[in-house]
């Protein structure tokens, strides 16, 4: 079985973006991407999945926000598609809730190697701190095509948009967790033979 490990590189004319994944980590993260929301989503989805993430961008925030924020979540699904490599071996599936005082989330994850991503948070705030509103749903689609995986994510309840985007992002880390544990296999976890 691999280290289950990626690092990847992305320069574009809009971004300059590094990051290191470790699935099977302690939720160690090191997030600088120039939006202090946008590292908070992170160190949370990072924290709670039990993922060691290094994530640094230099973006063209006097654009707006949404080159970086889409990027990062580009860069930081493709390593997770990297890191599970055949995806041999793992749940496949995850799935859970996650509370934050008001807030409460669901997601539901599945590493099928198809990407889809429905995600309806009802933000009704303009901007949570430097980060367009817009974009956190945004990223948790984009984190979910570059993974090739399956994601339904939702908030159920709450009125603070910060809670409602970090209760959301907290239960996507949950899911992921439960979806890539090793599960004592050697196959991949389908009647195709392959995902």
């Amino acid at each position: 079985m691999s280290d289950r490990t990626a690092e990847i590189r992305r320069e574009t004319r809009e971004t300059r973006i590094a990051c290191r994944l470790a699935l099977d980590g302690t939720g160690e993260a090191q997030v600088s991407t120039g939006i202090g929301f946008l590292d908070h989503l992170f160190v949370a989805l990072a924290r709670h999945a039990r993922f060691d993430l290094e994530l640094s961008c230099a973006g063209d925030l006097e654009v707006d926000d949404h080159h970086t924020a889409e990027d990062c979540a580009l860069v930081v699904g493709a390593a997770l598609d990297r890191a599970l490599g055949e995806r041999r071996g793992v749940a496949r599936f995850g799935s859970a809730c996650a509370p934050l005082d008001d807030a409460l989330a669901r997601a539901v994850v599945d590493l099928s190697g198809r990407p889809f991503a429905l995600v309806e948070l009802g933000l009704h705030r303009e901007r949570l701190g430097a980060l367009a509103a817009e974009n956190v749903a945004h990223v948790a689609r984009s984190l979910a095509v570059a993974a090739r995986a399956t994601l339904h994510l939702d908030v159920l309840r709450g009125e603070n948009d910060h809670h409602r985007a970090e209760a959301a992002f907290k239960a996507l880390a949950l899911a992921l967790r439960q979806a890539a544990a090793r599960d004592g296999g050697s196959e991949v976890p389908s009647t195709k033979g392959v995902l």
